[in-house]
């Protein structure tokens, strides 16, 4: 019996329903357009900022569906490094990290060049400078082994096969035709979605294969926006933070959840990665609107004399999102922040009053008076 999706006739000739896919194209568009025109509005450190904190994430997330868990200090200092910050703590750089900064920069800002076996197997390189996956030694910049590729889980005695890649006489083949339609296909959404699906497939590599799937990813996705170094956003968080909607979606397209007709219809894929391509804009969108409102009030307020406890509590507050911080602004509140007295809080929120800084919210009073922070 053909399981799975490479052991089909037709295949790699996949197929989808664009009439499914058509609304979900539409709305990311609009998307990428709000952010391009956020953007805008934007100082050039506030964007190096939020590159920084995207390129951060896609790191730790892209490694943390694998299940390695990064270091968030010695990640964030390789990417100030590569981004030319001067407070750099150069003893907390780990190599191995900033291989992978490489990588994910790459894959943000080349995207014009060629994708190739020369640097896939650079990307892989990367990935295991030593040689080593954890304890257990492994082809390094070549493809895997002769031993058959399974995905397997499950206790000793127990265990599931999720999937079967091809096997070993065939990887140079599927990688050839792979990079041929990848270097001379139209860059669209489809072909982000389909990208990541067939290298999963063909499960080139010994190790790392999740790690180069969501690079080559961010290299279609960095093209379409004319990315520089990183795109505003991380496409790993969002897979990451729906794990098991991921890893179903693969398993309902590449065959271990089985189908009664069309194994090639990769429509369920598609709308899984549209629609979580779609939450990791939207969501960032927020994050930027976060920063426009804080740029405006403090463009507002620049002659305003605050002391450090007010700004302190202020940027706490524009940094979350007003509407994400729960409950308002209580002087119980600003005492816990501000690490002060009652006393001292109820000056600085009288100030902050009579500067405009914050409103008192309406219809609270007396002990149950809350603020907010006007924009």
């Amino acid at each position: 019996m053909k399981r799975w999706i490479w052991e089909q006739d037709e295949y790699p000739h996949f197929n989808y329903d664009l009439s499914k896919l058509e609304p979900l194209i539409e709305k990311i568009s609009m998307e990428q357009g709000y952010l391009i025109a956020m953007s805008s509005l934007m100082s050039r450190d506030n964007i190096t900022q939020r590159q920084l904190e995207a390129l951060e994430s896609e790191a730790i997330h892209t490694s943390a569906i694998e299940g390695e868990i990064l270091n968030r200090d010695s990640v964030k200092a390789s990417i100030k490094q590569k981004l030319g910050f001067k407070d750099i703590d150069y003893n907390k750089i780990d190599p191995s990290t900033d291989y992978l900064i490489d990588l994910l920069i790459d894959a943000n800002s080349n995207y014009d060049k060629e994708l190739n076996l020369k640097r896939l197997f650079g990307w892989h390189n990367a990935l295991f400078p030593k040689g080593y996956s954890g304890f257990i030694k492994i082809n390094v910049a070549q493809f895997r082994g002769e031993e058959t590729m399974e995905i397997v889980s499950g206790r000793a005695g127990r265990e599931k096969t999720y999937y079967v890649a091809p096997p070993r006489d065939r990887v140079e083949r599927e990688m050839e035709q792979f990079l041929d339609w990848f270097n001379t296909s139209e860059t669209t959404l489809i072909k982000a979605a389909i990208a990541h699906l067939w290298f999963v497939i063909i499960h080139p590599f010994d190790d790392g294969n999740g790690r180069i799937t969501r690079a080559i990813t961010d290299l279609v996705l960095s093209k379409i926006e004319n990315s520089h170094i990183s795109k505003l956003y991380s496409m790993s968080s969002a897979i990451n933070a729906d794990r098991k909607g991921y890893y179903h979606a693969l398993e309902h397209t590449t065959g271990y959840i089985k189908k009664e007709d069309n194994h090639l219809d990769i429509t369920y894929w598609c709308e899984w990665f549209l629609s979580t391509l779609y939450k990791a804009l939207t969501d960032t969108k927020s994050k930027l609107g976060y920063i426009i409102d804080k740029t405006k009030f403090w463009d507002r307020h620049k002659d305003s004399n605050l002391n450090a406890r007010q700004t302190k509590v202020l940027n706490k507050i524009l940094d979350m999102g007003i509407e994400n911080f729960e409950g308002d602004l209580s002087k119980k509140k600003y005492i816990k922040i501000a690490d002060t007295t009652s006393t001292t809080a109820s000056r600085d929120i009288s100030e902050l009053l009579a500067l405009g800084c914050i409103v008192q919210v309406e219809g609270t009073q007396g002990r149950n008076v809350r603020y907010r922070v006007r924009v």
